[in-house]
């Protein structure tokens, strides 16, 4: 898994409409994070979490973006749902996944191989700021904004 310092690889992947994002082409900070399966309890929680608190982190300078293996289509149904600002990118084939190292071991009985529920924040230049390995999705976004204030506070980032 990536380390705070790391560049971090751009991709392209569709978002709720369909429409073709690049990374690289949103406005810096991003707050990149992987999650398991829409509509799923933890899921939701994260989700509704990055949303309530979606104003002070575009106060901080971040866009939010989550990516799932779910379909744009599944995508859409949730972000309406749940009220989303943000967006949602689809990695059906996992690829970006395989990237970011967003896998995880379960042992549910047996063996198998999940999505590590993980975020990234990366900065304007496109490195990595911040790793949060293994997030629980309640109190989420509040722990992603004290590392922004913390970042701001002692560096230049997030730029003006």
């Amino acid at each position: 898994m990536f380390q705070p310092g790391d560049a971090a690889p751009d991709f392209v992947l569709k978002d709720a409409e369909g429409v073709d994002v690049r990374l690289s082409s949103l406005r810096g900070p991003i707050v990149l994070y992987f999650y398991p399966k829409d509509n799923t309890a933890g899921c939701t929680i994260q989700a509704k979490n990055f949303r309530d608190h979606y104003d002070e982190l575009v106060a901080k300078g971040a866009t939010v973006v989550g990516v799932s293996l779910d379909s744009s289509e599944s995508h859409c149904r949730v972000r309406d749902r749940l009220n989303l600002p943000f967006h949602l990118l689809s990695d059906p084939d996992g690829r970006v996944h395989d990237v970011y190292d967003a896998w995880k071991t379960t042992l549910f009985g047996r063996s198998a191989i999940g999505v590590r529920r993980c975020t990234f924040l990366i900065d304007e230049d496109g490195i990595i700021r911040a790793v949060f390995k293994s997030v629980r999705p309640w109190g989420h976004a509040q722990e992603v904004l004290r590392q922004l204030e913390r970042l701001n506070v002692h560096s230049d980032w997030p730029k003006k």
